[in-house]
C-alpha cells in the first residue's frame, strides 16, 4: 500500500479491502497432533497476487509473506518493534539517513545466504516502476526514487540512495528526514529476496522462498496454502506449531460451521453470528479493540463525484446520510465503533477531536441540504450505486443498510452492486474499473499515522502505485505529510497529520465507517490465540 509506510494496504489487506479477518469455504480433517507438532488450520481467502512481498497490499497474501520471510525488524503484539536480520538501525542527526548493520549466518530456506545486498536488490526492484511492482510507493522515501519512476528505466537500476558496503552493512540515505523509517523496515515491502527471485518473478511467487519461520509448501488454487516450520530459522520469534494451512472460502458463514464442526481450528465471524458468536458452547470467541478501519472509497473520475465543489457536497452528504451507530449496533452487535477519524484509535496520532470531524456524525437533514445544492451545479440523475464484494463478512448487510440511508435522506433510486470475490473486487481496484463508489477497508501494514494516511491519499499512492485507489491528489495535503514524516517529535508530526486531515474532512476521497474489532472464533481446544495490532492473529503462536 504504497503508503510511505502503507496499504496494508490493504495491506492492504484487510481481509479488509483487503483485507481483513475473514473468509469462507472448504474443509479437511483436523491434525491429529498436538502441542507444537500440530498444524493450525485458518480461514482465508484466495489472494489476489502472487506471494511477491513487493507486488502485494492485502492481507490474504500478507498474512502468508510474513511467516515466510523475515526483515530488517519484526512487529511485537503491541506494534513496537524487534530487531530480526537487523543487529542495529543507526540514524544520523536528522533522520535522513540510515546505517544498517545485519547479523551474519542468515539463510534463505534454498541454502543461499541473505545478505545487505539481498535487501538493497529487492528494494530497488520493488521501487523500479518498469518492474510494475504494487509496493513500490513505500520506497519512494529514498534517494533515487523518483528516477527509477522514470518511462523506459533499466529494470536492473538500482536505488542511488541505497549503499552497500559489505555482506552485513548498508547505509541508506532518504530525500528528506523521515523519523518513521525504522518501523516501515516492518512491512513485507521491505523482505529480502534471494536471486533465483530473479530468474523467474512469476514462478518465485508461486513457490517463494524465504528466510522467516516458515517454510512454503504447496498452494492449490481456491482450495488452501501449507507452510511448514523452518528448522533453521534463527531469529526472535519463537514458532509454538508445526505449520500452517490458509484454507480458501468463499462464504465466511461456512467456515463457521467448519469451527462449530470441528473441522477448523481457526475463522472469521459472519454477519449473522455476531450477535450468538460470544455465547456459542461449539466455539471459543475472541473480540478486542484493534486497528482496523472500514470505509467507502469514491474515486474522483466518477460523474459527479469529482474534487471540485459539487463533488465534495455530494461525498460530505453521502456520509452524513449514515447511521453508523444503528449499523453497529444491529449488525454488528458492538464490535464495531463509528469512526470519528481516519487514523484508528490503537495508532499514535488517533484524534477523537479533529476539526471537520462532524461529517461523520448522522444528520439526515443537513445530508439532503447538501444533496440539494449539488443539484443546483449539476443535476443528479440516475441511480445511486454502491459496490460491495460477497465474501467480505458484514458487507453485504452494510452495503444495503448505507443505500437505504441514501434513498430515505436523498429520494433518489439506489442499489447495490455484488462482486463475488474480493479477488474480483481488487482486480477492478488495481485496474481503475471500478465504476461506483465501493466499500473496503484497511489493516494497518506498520503502526503509524503515515500508514493510514501517506498510504491511502498521498498523490505518490495514487495511479498504482500504493493503496490510494480513488487516485486522490492534493498538494496542500501531501506538503502536511511530508512535513509530518520530516518532524523529529510525534507532537509536532500529529500536528501536521491533524492539518492535512482537516482537508480530507472536506474532500472525503475515502469515508470512514468503523474501527473494527478483532474477532475470530476457533475450536475449543486452541491456546494461545492473541491478536497483533494490525487486527491479525499471530499464528505462529497458537497451539493445540
Amino acid at each position: 500500500m504504497n503508503l510511505k509506510k502503507r496499504i496494508i494496504a490493504s495491506a492492504a489487506a484487510v481481509c479488509a479491502a483487503a483485507m481483513l479477518l475473514s473468509g469462507c469455504g472448504s474443509s479437511n480433517t483436523t491434525n491429529s497432533a498436538t502441542g507444537e507438532d500440530s498444524v493450525i488450520s485458518y480461514a482465508s481467502i484466495e489472494p489476489k497476487s502472487k506471494l511477491i512481498p513487493g507486488d502485494t497490499n492485502e492481507t490474504p497474501a500478507a498474512i502468508v509473506l510474513r511467516e515466510l520471510f523475515s526483515g530488517l525488524v519484526s512487529y511485537n503484539q503491541d506494534g513496537s518493534t524487534a530487531n530480526e536480520v537487523a543487529k542495529s538501525i543507526t540514524a544520523n542527526d536528522d533522520s535522513s539517513q540510515y546505517t544498517i548493520e545485519l547479523n551474519s549466518g542468515w539463510k534463505f530456506t534454498d541454502g543461499t545466504p541473505v545478505t545487505a545486498e539481498s535487501f538493497a536488490k529487492a528494494w530497488s526492484y520493488t521501487a523500479n516502476a518498469t518492474n510494475a511492482q504494487i509496493a513500490s510507493s513505500f520506497f519512494s522515501s529514498i534517494k533515487g526514487y523518483d528516477d527509477l519512476q522514470k518511462k523506459g528505466v533499466d529494470k536492473n537500476a538500482q536505488l542511488s540512495g541505497i549503499d552497500v558496503q559489505s555482506d552485513t552493512k548498508m547505509v541508506v540515505t532518504l530525500n528528506a528526514p523521515n523519523s518513521t523509517f525504522p518501523t516501515m523496515l516492518g512491512y513485507t515491502a521491505y523482505m529480502p529476496l534471494p536471486e533465483s527471485f530473479y530468474k523467474d518473478p512469476s514462478a518465485f511467487g508461486e513457490h517463494p522462498v524465504g528466510n522467516g519461520p516458515y517454510k512454503f509448501d504447496s498452494w492449490e488454487h481456491n482450495k488452501y496454502i501449507k507452510i511448514s516450520r523452518n528448522k533453521d530459522y534463527k531469529g526472535p520469534r519463537k514458532v509454538k506449531n508445526a505449520g500452517i494451512e490458509y484454507r480458501v472460502y468463499t462464504d465466511t458463514a461456512a467456515a463457521y460451521a467448519d469451527v462449530q464442526a470441528g473441522n477448523l481450528d481457526l475463522s472469521g465471524v459472519p454477519a449473522n453470528a455476531m450477535k450468538t458468536f460470544q455465547t456459542d458452547s461449539n466455539v471459543k470467541a475472541y473480540s478486542q479493540p484493534g486497528s482496523s478501519i472500514m470505509f467507502f472509497t469514491i474515486p474522483e473520475r466518477l460523474e459527479h463525484f469529482g474534487r471540485n465543489k459539487e463533488g465534495n457536497l455530494r461525498r460530505q452528504a453521502l456520509s452524513m446520510a449514515i447511521n453508523r451507530a444503528q449499523i453497529a449496533k444491529k449488525i454488528f452487535n458492538g464490535t464495531r465503533t463509528p469512526a470519528v477519524d481516519f487514523i484508528a484509535p490503537s495508532i499514535p496520532g488517533y484524534t477523537d477531536q479533529l476539526k471537520g470531524k462532524t461529517v461523520f456524525e448522522y444528520n439526515p437533514d443537513e445530508a439532503k441540504k447538501l444533496w440539494d445544492e449539488a443539484n443546483k451545479i449539476s443535476p443528479w440523475t440516475g441511480p445511486l450505486t454502491f459496490t460491495y464484494s460477497a465474501d467480505q463478512s458484514g458487507y453485504k448487510e452494510t452495503a444495503e443498510a448505507i443505500v437505504n440511508f441514501w434513498s430515505q435522506a436523498f429520494g433518489v433510486e439506489t442499489k447495490t452492486v455484488i462482486v463475488p470475490t474480493f479477488t474480483e473486487m481488487a482486480e477492478q481496484m488495481d485496474t481503475r474499473k471500478t465504476s461506483t463508489p465501493y466499500m473496503m477497508g484497511w489493516s494497518a501494514d506498520y503502526p503509524a499515522a503515515d500508514d493510514y494516511l501517506v498510504q491511502l491519499y498521498d498523490s505518490s499512492t495514487a495511479d498504482g502505485k500504493g493503496a490510494n485507489y480513488g487516485d486522490y491528489k492534493n498538494p496542500e495535503f501531501d506538503a502536511f505529510m511530508d512535513k509530518a514524516l520530516a518532524s523529529s517529535d510525534s507532537e509536532t508530526a500529529n500536528k501536521y497529520y491533524h492539518e492535512g486531515e482537516e482537508i480530507l474532512t472536506q474532500e472525503l476521497p475515502n469515508v470512514p465507517l468503523f474501527y473494527m474489532n478483532a474477532i475470530a472464533v476457533s475450536t475449543p481446544n486452541l491456546k494461545n490465540v492473541k491478536f497483533g495490532y494490525d487486527n491479525v492473529p499471530l499464528l505462529d503462536q497458537i497451539q493445540k
